[in-house]
């Protein structure tokens, strides 16, 4: 009973004395006037925990369909929020509809942020709670030309994400006093294959890969992770609004538990996950194949694990917070430092 949703444990109390009631009085003795009341009661929380068990919840992660969110595919697919009592709908965003942007306009009730990101949007005046870590490690990397060390390479053309990812790299930029010119990219590496910049920034569970495949050289010379450099801020996880999660914080806790329960499912059963993660792959026309997203998968749950405690801990760490939220101001990309305290649930 500990873990059913709370909608079923008032059900099952109210039956129980029902029943109980039934049991010590005769239907048209005393006692009936008791039983008549006891049974509306029982209508009415049907019709509460219907109305509840309805809503739907929208969640957006904030890429196109890939591993990367494979967890939440497995909890869909194997039924964990419907054993949660939750009835989720996942809906991508699109090229003109962003995660963020559908978070702030309440047409999604949760989604997944880099750490930069949903800091920036508190700035903004957006509370937000983290109710999930997933990312325990930072995955950016600087992919140069020519072999060349990014360190090296002031005033490089650099390409960077048009949907707000590269963060860190703009503070790293203006610390090491290497003055890149960012050049904005959508979703593939073909401006840097193509030779129209120096260097470029990559996930080193997304495009890495992908200039792999397309026969970029990678050494330790002329890649740089920021995870080895000062840099290792944690990036996905999962965020509701404020306001919302302080209206539906049950829903949110069991929200959080069966997106974990498929994260480890996920862990544990790769071939059968990757076989989730291609039936939404293929639903939303992404243009990848099962090698690219089992190269993925590995790495996701690789970032997922604690460099420290070698644990998958999901959860957010002060210390990272901190040191984003310092970087962040210092480089004046925030007006404030914005606090562990203010992302996390109370």
């Amino acid at each position: 009973m500990a873990n059913k949703p709370l909608y079923i444990k008032l059900l099952d109390r109210t039956i129980m004395f029902a029943v109980r009631a039934h049991a010590g009085t005769e239907c048209h003795g005393k006692g009936f006037p008791y039983i008549k009341k006891t049974l509306h009661l029982i209508i009415l929380c049907y019709v509460i925990a219907t109305a509840v068990h309805g809503q739907t919840i929208v969640f957006t992660p904030q890429w196109t369909a890939q591993a990367q969110f494979a967890g939440y595919y497995v909890a869909e697919a194997k039924g964990f929020y419907r054993e949660a009592g939750l009835k989720v709908r996942i809906e991508h965003p699109s090229s003109t509809r962003s995660a963020m942007s559908m978070l702030s306009k309440n047409e999604c009730q949760a989604t997944t942020l880099q750490l930069c990101q949903a800091m920036e949007m508190v700035d903004n005046g957006i509370p937000l709670v983290n109710i999930l870590q997933t990312s325990m490690n930072n995955a950016m990397v600087i992919v140069s030309a020519r072999g060349k060390n990014p360190l090296t390479q002031k005033g490089a053309r650099v390409g960077i994400w048009s949907v707000s990812f590269g963060q860190l790299a703009i503070c790293m930029s203006i610390k090491e006093h290497l003055d890149y010119q960012w050049v904005r990219f959508a979703q593939n590496v073909n401006l840097f294959v193509s030779g129209a910049l120096d260097a470029t920034l990559a996930m080193s569970y997304n495009e890495y890969y992908q200039l792999v495949q397309a026969g970029v050289q990678m050494t330790d010379k002329n890649v740089y992770r920021f995870c080895d450099h000062g840099y290792n801020v944690q990036e996905d996880g999962v965020y509701m609004t404020r306001d919302y999660y302080i209206k539906h914080r049950d829903q949110a806790r069991r929200f959080a538990q069966a997106s974990r329960k498929g994260w480890e499912w996920a862990a544990k059963h790769p071939e059968e996950t990757l076989d989730i993660v291609m039936q939404y792959v293929y639903k939303s026309h992404v243009a990848t194949n099962r090698v690219m997203q089992r190269m993925m998968l590995k790495e996701v749950l690789r970032l997922q694990v604690d460099r420290e405690s070698k644990k998958r801990e999901f959860r957010l760490r002060p210390d990272m917070v901190r040191l984003a939220s310092r970087l962040m101001v210092a480089n004046k990309m925030l007006s404030r430092e914005v606090s562990y305290d203010e992302l996390i649930s109370k």
